[in-house]
């Protein structure tokens, strides 16, 4: 399994929202370059960026933070939030990024996820969002009509490789992820799926590395203080 530790970018800043709130977020650093660095020296190899600005708007504010990580650092990085556009994708991947992640479009606009695909193959991920089982948008803002595992078999079918699937409900609260929902995606074969919200112990890495997932995200955990990276590494390696 791969650890994916997050930066969630806001106005240029680490920050951390609980459940998707943007009335409560945390800033954790000024300087993501720093940060990114930091887990670059802990060992850390891929790194999960979010620009939580363009999740909402669909612009790319924190582009040059971005930009600065992916050619300044030695990790694999991976962005989503708002990427809307072909040349969003494309100014991304020129940029150095190893993987770009679609959201809101992969969902309302099936003719543009898959020509994404045909272009950029397994360089294009998808980002699912899900509450209460049915799949959320515009930075979970909006929640739709569509059962989550249904739109996991659809991505699977259009050719997409990896999914990032995050319950909004476990995201940033601290009490853990939801292992019964990974458990059941582990079994969905053709699709590599990353486990995203709500690891907070080296255990729930555990248990989340024996349902062999492709990856999982270390988020919140990270930043205060309840997991430590080069362990969180080594659990993963073990």
């Amino acid at each position: 399994m791969l650890l994916f530790p997050a930066i969630d970018l806001y106005d240029h800043k680490v920050v951390r929202l609980v459940k998707g709130d943007y009335n409560q977020m945390t800033v954790y650093s000024d300087d993501p370059l720093a940060t990114a660095k930091k887990i670059e020296a802990m060992g850390g190899q891929w790194l999960h960026l979010v620009d939580l600005e363009g999740a909402k708007d669909g612009t790319t504010p924190n582009f040059d933070v971005v930009e600065a990580i992916a050619k300044e650092t030695g990790l694999n990085v991976e962005i989503g939030g708002g990427i809307r556009s072909f040349e969003t994708i494309e100014k991304y991947l020129d940029a150095g990024v190893s993987r770009v992640i679609l959201g809101t479009k992969a969902v309302t606009d099936k003719a543009f996820l898959q020509e994404a695909i045909s272009r950029w193959g397994d360089r294009i991920a998808v980002g699912v969002d899900a509450k209460d089982g049915k799949v959320a948008v515009k930075g979970w803002l909006e929640v739709l009509d569509v059962d989550m595992f249904d739109f996991l078999e659809n991505l699977r079918d259009m050719g997409v490789k990896t999914a990032i699937v995050t319950d909004i409900s476990k995201d940033g609260a601290m009490k853990g992820t939801n292992l019964p929902l990974y458990e059941r995606l582990s079994k969905l074969s053709g699709i590599d799926i990353t486990a995203s919200g709500g690891v907070s112990t080296l255990k729930d890495l555990r248990d989340l590395k024996a349902m062999k997932l492709y990856g999982a995200i270390l988020g919140k955990a990270m930043y205060n203080g309840a997991i430590d990276l080069k362990d969180a590494i080594e659990v993963v390696k073990a």
